[in-house]
């Protein structure tokens, strides 16, 4: 895995989250990167997560790479599936934790669709010249109606955007340096 991301300047992950703040212990070792199966035994009951610390240390991507996590418990602030919903507060955390390491190894932008389809950012990347920001917003999802906008609290120059469908339904996010446009990615 490790040699398919070495110089990408897009990665896009499907699997298993594990962020924090969340029940489970293990910290940045476990917390905020991937979950990949130890084997390939075609069974989910051999997921190790490869957390933030990983994933900052041993992923070098591009400069100005794009990270799109899909279907992932936490990346977006989200629960897991029949946990309930968040916090507005702990929604803020999980999705400022969650770039951290992708951040750090090199990304420009980090989003996280936890059920929508991402594929408009793929079209708008090779497309168009918009930036992170606009790219974010031209989502067919978007709402704006529960929109949130923050600074990170522990990478600097980074900036992050929410937009829940509804109040406590936190299902999409970008983090990152969001005037990167299309074209400086590419």
């Amino acid at each position: 895995m490790l040699s398919a991301t070495a110089g990408a300047n897009l990665l896009i992950y499907l699997g298993h989250g594990n962020g924090s703040p969340s029940p489970y212990s293990g910290g940045q070792d476990t917390h905020n990167g991937l979950g990949l199966n130890a084997s390939a035994s075609g069974s989910n009951t051999n997921v190790r997560y490869y957390g933030e610390t990983y994933v900052a240390k041993d992923i070098h991507l591009a400069p100005n790479a794009v990270v799109i996590l899909n279907h992932l418990c936490y990346a977006s602030g989200n629960n897991e599936w029949d946990k309930g919903n968040p916090t507005r507060s702990v929604a803020i955390q999980r999705v400022d934790n969650y770039g951290q390491g992708f951040l750090h190894a090199g990304a420009a932008a980090v989003f996280a669709e936890g059920i929508t389809d991402p594929g408009y950012i793929l079209a708008d990347l090779f497309r168009t010249n918009l930036s992170m920001t606009d790219i974010f917003w031209a989502s067919p999802n978007a709402t704006h109606s529960y929109a949130i906008s923050f600074t990170s609290r522990d990478t600097t120059g980074a900036k992050a955007l929410m937009d829940p469908y509804a109040a406590n339904r936190y299902y999409r996010s970008v983090i990152g340096r969001l005037t990167v446009t299309a074209a400086a990615w590419r």
